[in-house]
């Protein structure tokens, strides 16, 4: 990101912390991706430029083929870039793309574009154009087999070089799965016929719910769409006004530093959606200032991975899973968008108390940062909101989310006209556009592999399997309808938990969706709080050790301990793991998605205030304007949490009053020390 420290006629520029240069990375599980040069960087570019200009016209013009025609065109074109772009292995230091690279990037191409090439090779069906190629579903020919399986082999290889092993190793277990089913005991519930090879690679390869399914779907609209919308801000110096602009609001008080690192990480979020790389780009200029109050380096870490966590929450972009959930309803993305406003503030409630509390626990100092007046900033660089603001006004006069985008990123880039120094040159275009495009790559890669997942789950019926034993298991605890609804959604929670320690949040979502969804669906939850519930915990896994991948992007920046750095993260987004729970356990919980009664509502966020801040005494251990919880005092304010967090009125009645009991006994322990 280029500096936009703010011209001298309004303010010096903040502390020193810019000169590390943070950057926009759209998927937080990506790896570091090649710095290619010379004649090779600037074909990948070129190629991805071309990209976004398809992805742009597609928005306006859809190609008359079809959907699908235009996702096999999409993964025809971005594919053979992430075996140019990404290493083979991690500890590779080589910036130039290897034999196999290239020889994998010449199958990836060949593959991905043998079903819409109009050509015929033999009589046995090679080729032939889309139209062909459709009607051979369910009966495909020896060459869509071999193709097929080879495209299945590259998938898993792009998503192993950009997330790790971990997403190909389930989608290889759900592939045994598949083909394997029949030899399972007939007496498990999960077990089926079994299917045949060429039956699955047909689900994969000539089906809408394989490769080409929803979730390439919205990687090669909406996601990509918002990348280049994202690099077009950053281009306009948007994100360093937004970390500007916290610095300077913050400036004055002793936890100052602590809320800049937070209002930070939320303005970026807005247009980031990325929790690694909102804390990065937060903490390559928050943690000097952290540094100089007196946070060690893990605390301060913690606190950079929450507040960057809470970029994949943070409307109007969130997360790429927001987009599926919005495809998977059948729902407009600005409905998407209402659901995630009132979480998302009690998320950013919980840490900021947190931080209020660690400010004054641990005594940390007021630090003078070198700004200017926070109105002036407004004054000269506040047209970097507009864009933001066109989104949602434009998805609420009916507008499409892609169509939505692209105004949005149109106005952006008129509007970096308005500083000499990010003036928008062809070749700063050029750039931008082709950086969004790289951005999405391992996010193409993933969705194209959660198409395995969906295709055997859809074949196979898991997902209702899945459904009946988490709710047979919670029966077997209880018989009473709201217990059984609670324990489901206490086992999907910690089932979404540990899924998301191996994969990224996109495929937590989309595997959770399909296996766990069902589940709360047919306890009568409604799909909008069920889909939700399934959102934020795959977002919340960002934060749980031992794999909260924000904290150790954190962890780099600040020099601290990774698994300390973890935990730390954990305890300041603790309160916000009880707010998914409340979408579901109780109809009131409804409203915290903004639906319902205003009335209903009211009480309702009022009732979640109050148990975020329970629970961030019970976790940090002090009462505000009280002074050190004892143990005690944190039990009773847990439980006070926890009822409140129920949003029944006699819950919140008895949560209430225990809240105050924890602070009267903090009070009297507070002055038996005196």
């Amino acid at each position: 990101m280029s500096t936009n420290a703010e011209t001298s006629e309004t303010a010096a520029p903040p502390e020193p912390a810019t000169a590390r240069e943070p950057a926009f990375v759209e998927e937080p599980a990506e790896k570091p991706a090649r710095a290619l040069a010379g004649g090779v960087g600037w074909a990948v570019s070129t190629v991805a430029f071309g990209v976004a200009l398809l992805v742009l016209y597609q928005a306006f013009w859809p190609l008359a083929q079809g959907s699908q025609f235009y996702l096999m065109v999409f993964l025809t074109c971005v594919l053979p870039l992430v075996f140019l772009v990404y290493r083979s292995r991690a500890a590779s230091t080589g910036d130039k793309p290897t034999a196999l690279d290239w020889a994998l990037a010449v199958a990836a191409l060949v593959v991905c574009a043998y079903p819409i090439l109009p050509v015929s090779i033999g009589d046995g069906g090679f080729g032939g154009g889309y139209d062909a190629f459709l009607d051979r579903q369910g009966l495909l020919s020896a060459a869509d087999v071999v193709m097929g399986t080879i495209l299945l082999l590259l998938v898993l290889e792009a998503c192993r070089r950009t997330t790790g092993w971990a997403l190909p190793i389930v989608g290889l277990l759900f592939l045994g799965y598949g083909y394997y089913g029949g030899l399972l005991p007939q007496s498990w519930s999960i077990a089926h016929a079994g299917l045949d090879f060429d039956q699955l690679i047909d689900a994969f390869y000539n089906s809408g719910s394989g490769f080409y399914g929803t979730p390439l779907d919205v990687a090669a609209t909406y996601i990509v769409l918002f990348t280049i919308y994202g690099a077009v801000l950053e281009l306009s110096g948007a994100g360093q006004f937004f970390v500007d602009l916290s610095v300077a609001a913050f400036r004055k008080s002793r936890s100052a530093a602590g809320r800049t690192a937070v209002a930070s990480g939320f303005l970026l979020g807005t247009v980031s959606g990325s929790g690694a790389a909102t804390t990065i780009a937060t903490g390559a200029v928050t943690w000097p200032i952290l540094r100089r109050a007196g946070y060690p380096p893990e605390r301060a870490g913690g606190m950079l991975a929450a507040a960057g966590v809470g970029a994949i929450l943070s409307p109007p972009t969130l997360g790429a899973a927001a987009f599926i959930v919005a495809e998977y309803l059948g729902v407009s993305y600005l409905t998407v968008l209402g659901w995630a406003t009132i979480p998302t503030l009690l998320y950013y409630l919980g840490i900021l108390l947190a931080v209020e509390i660690d400010a004054r626990r641990f005594g940390v100092s007021a630090v003078e940062v070198a700004a200017g007046s926070p109105w002036r900033l407004l004054a000269r660089f506040g047209y970097h909101f507009s864009s933001l603001a066109v989104i949602v006004v434009l998805l609420a006069l009916g507008v499409s989310a892609v169509r939505s985008v692209v105004y949005a990123t149109a106005l952006a880039l008129l509007l970096s006209l308005l500083d000499g120094r990010h003036w928008p040159t062809p070749r700063r275009v050029f750039d931008a556009l082709a950086a969004g495009v790289r951005s999405v790559l391992p996010v193409a890669a993933i969705c194209a592999a959660a198409g395995i997942i969906t295709a055997v789950t859809t074949k196979t019926g898991l997902g209702a399997q899945i459904a009946s034993l988490l709710v047979r298991g919670a029966r077997a605890l209880s018989e009473q309808p709201s217990v059984v609804l609670v324990l489901t959604a206490i086992f999907a929670a910690i089932a979404l938990i540990l899924l998301g320690l191996a994969v990224p949040v996109t495929a937590s979502f989309i595997i959770g969706w399909v296996i766990i969804g069902p589940a709360l669906l047919n306890l009568g939850v409604p799909a909008s709080g069920a889909a939700m519930f399934v959102f934020y915990f795959s977002v919340l896994s960002e934060a749980t050790p031992p794999t909260a991948l924000a904290a150790v992007a954190a962890s780099a920046v600040t020099g601290g301990r990774p698994i300390r750095t973890m935990w730390e993260t954990l305890r300041y987004t603790l309160p916000a793991f009880l707010v998914p729970l409340a979408f579901v356990v109780t109809g009131p919980g409804q409203a915290l998605l903004g639906r319902g009664p205003v009335s209903q509502i009211g009480w309702a966020v009022a009732a979640a205030c109050l148990g975020v801040a329970a629970l961030a005494v019970a976790t940090g251990g002090w009462v505000l304007g009280i002074g050190a919880a004892g143990r005690w005092a944190r039990v009773i304010a847990a439980s006070a949490g926890l009822l409140l967090m129920y949003l029944h009125p006699i819950s919140i009645s008895i949560g209430a009053g225990l809240l105050a009991c924890a602070a009267i006994v903090s009070f009297i322990d507070r002055r038996g020390m005196a």
